[in-house]
C-alpha cells in the first residue's frame, strides 16, 4: 500500500515548519521530499494543512476512563481514598476493557498515536490498543502487598513474554511508587527488568507531603533516592509526574528516565507547583495524561498549554517557548521503541494532518502558536495515521465509536450500582 501526501507543510519534531511530500510505503515513510511524483495507491492533497508527528502520551491509566467525573471537588487523599480506589476495588474484565478502549478511541481522535500505561490487566488494554489501531507501551502494575512481589512478577513476566514481539505492543514492569512499594520489593522488580531486558514505568514523587513522609520513614531519603538505591535507574524508566523532585535527586537519574507531566491534574487536585518547572531545563520531559478521573480528557494539547502557562504564570513571559514546549510535546517518543515521532525515511508513519482554517484557529501567523495555544486536537486534526495505516480520515474515525460510547455508558451504570467497595491500598 502506497500513500502520498501532497503540498502539505511538514512540522517536524523540533518545531520547524517546511514544504514538502510524504509518501508512505506499507508501514513506513519512504520519501519526505518537495515534488515527488511517484504513483500511489492513494494520494492526498494536503495543501494549506500542516503534517506533524502523532502524538506520544507518555503516563496514563486508560481503564480509568470508564471513572470519568466519578470523584469531583475533594481533597486529593479523599480523591483516592474514599473515591477512587473503593470504586476501582469493584473493578471487572468488562469495566477495564471498555474503560481502555473509551481512553485508546479519545487519544486517537485527539492526535495520539502511542501512549504508556500503568495498570492491571494488561493484556485487557492490550486487547482495546490493538482494535483501534494505536501503540500502546504497557506498565503492568506492581503493589507487593506482602512484602514479596514473586506472584505478581510472574503474572507480569507471562504478559510480556506474550507481547514482547508485537508491533504495536511494548511491555514493562510498572511498580506503583515508593510508598506502596518497599524497598525490597522494588529490588525485586528492578532486578527482574534487567533479567528480561525491559524498562519500569513508577509514581514518584506526586506530592510534597510523600517527600517528608519517605524521609520519616527511609532514613532521610528522598522519594528519588530510594528508587536510586534499589535499582529503579539502572533501567529505562518512565516517571509519571516526579512533581516534588528537589535539586539532589537530578543526580540520581540516567539518560533514559522521563517526566511525564500532566498539569491538569495537579491544578484540579490541589498538589501544588512543585519543582518541575523550577527544573525544567534538567530534566527530560514529556506531556502525560495521567487518568481520566482526575484530567477527565484525553489530550496532551492541553496538558502541553496548561504546562507553559503555569511556567509563564510567575513573571515569566519570555519562557516556556512555543518550540519548548513543542519538543516537549514531541519529546515522549524517544523513550518508546515505536520507531516513531520523525517524518523521515525509515520511521514509523505515524502522524497528523492539521487543518488550521477553523474558527479556533483562524488566521495563522504562526502554526506552532495556531495548535499549542488554539488548536481543538479532535477538531482540527482530520486525519491521523498510524503504522501507515488511516485510523481517522477526513474527521471520521475507522471504528464505530457510537459502539464504544454505548458500552462504556452501560459500565458506568454498573459501577453505581455496585457501589463502593474497599480498598488495599491507601493514599
Amino acid at each position: 500500500m502506497k500513500i502520498l501526501l501532497k503540498n502539505g507543510s511538514v512540522i517536524n519534531e523540533n518545531g520547524d515548519v517546511y514544504k514538502a511530500d510524504i509518501l508512505i510505503v506499507d508501514s513506513m515513510f519512504a520519501e519526505v521530499a518537495e515534488n515527488i511524483s511517484e504513483s500511489a495507491d492513494k494520494t492526498v492533497d494536503c495543501t494549506g494543512k500542516f503534517i506533524t508527528p502523532g502524538f506520544a502520551s507518555m503516563h496514563n491509566h486508560s481503564p480509568m476512563n470508564i471513572f470519568k467525573g466519578i470523584a469531583e471537588d475533594v481533597h486529593i487523599d479523599d480523591w483516592f481514598n474514599k473515591e477512587l480506589w473503593p470504586y476501582e476495588s469493584k473493578m471487572q474484565d468488562n469495566d477495564i476493557y471498555w474503560g481502555a478502549k473509551l481512553s485508546c478511541a479519545e487519544m486517537v481522535n485527539n492526535g495520539i498515536t502511542c501512549f504508556a500505561d500503568h495498570y492491571f490487566n494488561g493484556e485487557l488494554i492490550a486487547k482495546a490498543a490493538k482494535e483501534i489501531g494505536i501503540k500502546a507501551d504497557i506498565a503492568y502494575t506492581i503493589y507487593g502487598f506482602s512484602g514479596d512481589c514473586t506472584d505478581e512478577l510472574a503474572v507480569a513476566e507471562k504478559f510480556i513474554s506474550d507481547f514482547k514481539d508485537d508491533e504495536y505492543i511494548a511491555p514493562r514492569l510498572g511498580p506503583h511508587s515508593p510508598y506502596l512499594n518497599s524497598p525490597a520489593v522494588l529490588k525485586q522488580i528492578s532486578d527482574k527488568a534487567k533479567e528480561i531486558g525491559v524498562g519500569v514505568h513508577i509514581h514518584v514523587g506526586e506530592t510534597e507531603i510523600q517527600v517528608k513522609q519517605s524521609r520519616e520513614n527511609h532514613g532521610g531519603k528522598t522519594p528519588f533516592e530510594v528508587c536510586r538505591e534499589n535499582g529503579i535507574f539502572d533501567v529505562p524508566c518512565i516517571v509519571g509526574h516526579g512533581l516534588w523532585i528537589e535539586e539532589e535527586d537530578i543526580k540520581y537519574l540516567n539518560n533514559d528516565t522521563v517526566f511525564a507531566v500532566s498539569p491538569k491534574t495537579y491544578m484540579k487536585l490541589g498538589m501544588g507547583e512543585g519543582n518541575l518547572w523550577k527544573y525544567a531545563d534538567k530534566l527530560n520531559l514529556a506531556a502525560g495524561n495521567d487518568g481520566c478521573a482526575s484530567s477527565n480528557s484525553v489530550d496532551v494539547l492541553e496538558q502541553i498549554r496548561l504546562f507553559a502557562l503555569i511556567g509563564k504564570f510567575n513573571d515569566n513571559a519570555r519562557g516556556f517557548t512555543l518550540k519548548q514546549m513543542w519538543k516537549l510535546l514531541m519529546n515522549g517518543h524517544k523513550y518508546l521503541s515505536f520507531n516513531s515521532g520523525v517524518i523521515a525515511k525509515g520511521y514509523s508513519a505515524d502522524l497528523n494532518i492539521f487543518d488550521l482554517n477553523t474558527l479556533s484557529s483562524s488566521p495563522v501567523y504562526n502554526p506552532l502558536a495556531a495548535i499549542i495555544y488554539s488548536a481543538v486536537p479532535s477538531v482540527n486534526i482530520t486525519d491521523v495515521i498510524i503504522n501507515g495505516k488511516f485510523v481517522k480520515e477526513n474527521g471520521k474515525l475507522s471504528f464505530d465509536e457510537k459502539e464504544i460510547i454505548k458500552n462504556a455508558q452501560e459500565c458506568a451504570k454498573e459501577i453505581y450500582a455496585r457501589g463502593k467497595g474497599v480498598a488495599k491500598i491507601y493514599f
